[in-house]
């Protein structure tokens, strides 16, 4: 290995642990954005899904930062880059992060959220897509996931969800999965569209029908060869044949 090889290793090296140390303030005008939270919500940490994004709002006390996290492609941790940062006090007073002590910073494996005091609810916004939503248990509680609508668990192959113990309501066609008690670990859902069941019923039906059809018309053939044999006289069963001696002499 020469010279060369090891100054390029060493700035990587520098490179990587300068990145791992680092952090980025998340800009006013993102958290600023507008949104609309349930904070009526009971839950710990209550999640609202959409098509593209999802809403969070985390009751919190006797706290005054909070740490939030996803799972990277590599499976460690990491940041999450969040939007319409906005803290709701006891007394139901909702500031933003352009009139409160509000803000967030993003870290290597984190995303921490500067309250404004130490009870009350935060909401954030973060990008997603697909079909399936995964989110870590980042603080102990209880914790509900409202689906986007005219979408279900319940079908296997289609859906999934974990941890398991979880319960479900549907109100205004859209379906909430609830865990009371989670302490570590994640929660993942994969979840289908209604009527992608209907599409998934309706191929399974022609799949047997079309199967169904193939096997009587296997069958149907088989009889009219047997009866074209019948009529040839190519159906002979030998061993009842009258003229039948045996085996030569000297073979029996």
């Amino acid at each position: 290995m020469n010279r060369r090889t090891l100054a390029l290793g060493g700035l990587l090296a520098l490179l990587v642990l300068s990145g791992c140390a680092g952090s980025t303030q998340v800009p006013e005008e993102d958290l600023s954005a507008d949104a609309e939270y349930d904070w009526e919500t009971n839950a710990t940490v209550a999640v609202a899904v959409s098509d593209a994004s999802y809403q969070t709002v985390v009751n919190l006390t006797n706290t005054s930062t909070l740490e939030i996290y996803q799972r990277s492609a590599l499976g460690g941790d990491g940041s999450v880059s969040i939007s319409a940062l906005q803290f709701r006090y006891p007394n139901g007073t909702v500031v933003n992060a352009s009139e409160g002590n509000l803000s967030a910073t993003l870290q290597a494996e984190r995303t921490q959220i500067n309250l404004p005091a130490e009870a009350g609810k935060v909401g954030y916004t973060a990008e997603r897509v697909g079909n399936e939503f995964a989110l870590p248990v980042f603080i102990e509680g209880s914790y509900s996931v409202r689906l986007p609508p005219s979408t279900r668990v319940g079908v296997p192959i289609l859906s999934h969800a974990d941890p398991g113990g979880y319960e479900t309501s549907v109100v205004d066609d859209r379906m909430t999965l609830r865990w009371d008690a989670l302490s570590e670990g994640g929660i993942s859902v994969r979840y289908y569209l209604q009527r992608d069941l209907w599409i998934f019923g309706g191929i399974a039906v022609i799949s047997v029908t079309l199967g169904v059809g193939g096997l009587v018309y296997y069958l149907r053939q088989i009889r009219q060869l047997e009866k074209r044999r019948e009529e040839l006289g190519l159906d002979v069963d030998y061993e009842d044949d009258p003229t039948d001696d045996g085996p030569p002499p000297g073979m029996r």
